[in-house]
């Protein structure tokens, strides 16, 4: 099978790039599967219910997402229906929601969790190596993947290696740059730092870049906005033996 999994939407020209651009991907790919980080896909940042919807009628699947979860207090009613939105799994267990995804297609089953780094991370979170290891006591899919929101990239790859062979993939978001390391590890786990950013190319990582300088000039507090377009979409196509689990194929897609 393949799985399409995009990096953080940033906005509404992240979720207009995602619009324009999703179905013919999918065409293109083949994808049976379409996962989308949609963490900061609300205006500002966080997600909405609206911009949930917004991507669910694009094409995705699936909508992980990560520190920004609950920013808006709007989607915490979304997050408890359990209809394919999930948070990472590590945070507190009083959260709304849920950190893992079962997407079934008959044949085969996907299960999808969303898991938070510590490293550099303002949103204190349990150890996502301890939480990864009670969800895959739970879960025995064939087919595993895993959205890994976090800032450093040793955090990254010490859990994908840690997971090699145990998971089908390992794709990082967070850092709005997609990152040139996608790999296929011994073990056969699908790997890529991070996915990249749906959001306004003319950006610092889909802040208007005004803003961005006067805050790290002047330390002094600034209130974002997303910049406006042209868009920019990011993010990887796992193809996936169903019959192992393994990942066989790791295609990086970045267009502009």
């Amino acid at each position: 099978m393949n799985i399409l999994f995009l990096g953080d939407v940033v906005g509404t020209v992240g979720c207009d790039t995602v619009r324009q651009k999703l179905p013919e991907l999918k065409a293109q790919y083949q994808i049976d599967l379409t996962i989308v980080n949609g963490e900061n896909s609300a205006e500002g940042n966080g997600i909405l219910p609206a911009s949930a919807d917004h991507l669910f009628d694009s094409g995705a699947d699936v909508i992980t997402l990560g520190n920004h979860a609950l920013r808006r207090r709007e989607i915490y009613e979304r997050l408890e229906e359990g209809n394919g939105i999930i948070r990472p799994a590590n945070f507190h267990s009083s959260t709304p929601g849920e950190g893992c995804y079962v997407a079934d297609f008959l044949r085969y089953q996907v299960c999808v969790i969303n898991l938070q780094g510590v490293v550099y991370m303002d949103h204190h979170s349990a150890n996502p190596f301890d939480v990864i290891d009670q969800l895959l006591e739970q879960h025995k899919e064939k087919i595993i993947v895993v959205d890994f929101h976090a800032e450093a990239t040793a955090e990254k790859l010490s859990l994908a290696h840690y997971l090699d062979g145990r998971v089908s993939v390992v794709a990082g978001t967070h850092t709005h740059v997609q990152t040139a390391d996608e790999t296929i590890f011994p073990g056969g786990t699908g790997y890529i730092t991070d996915l990249g950013m749906c959001g306004p190319v003319h950006s610092v990582l889909g802040v208007k870049p005004e803003l961005a300088v006067k805050k790290l000039r002047t330390n002094l507090p600034v209130r974002f906005e997303n910049a406006p377009g042209p868009g920019v979409l990011s993010g990887a196509v796992f193809s996936i033996n169903e019959k192992t689990g393994k990942t066989t194929k790791v295609l990086r897609i970045f267009l502009k």
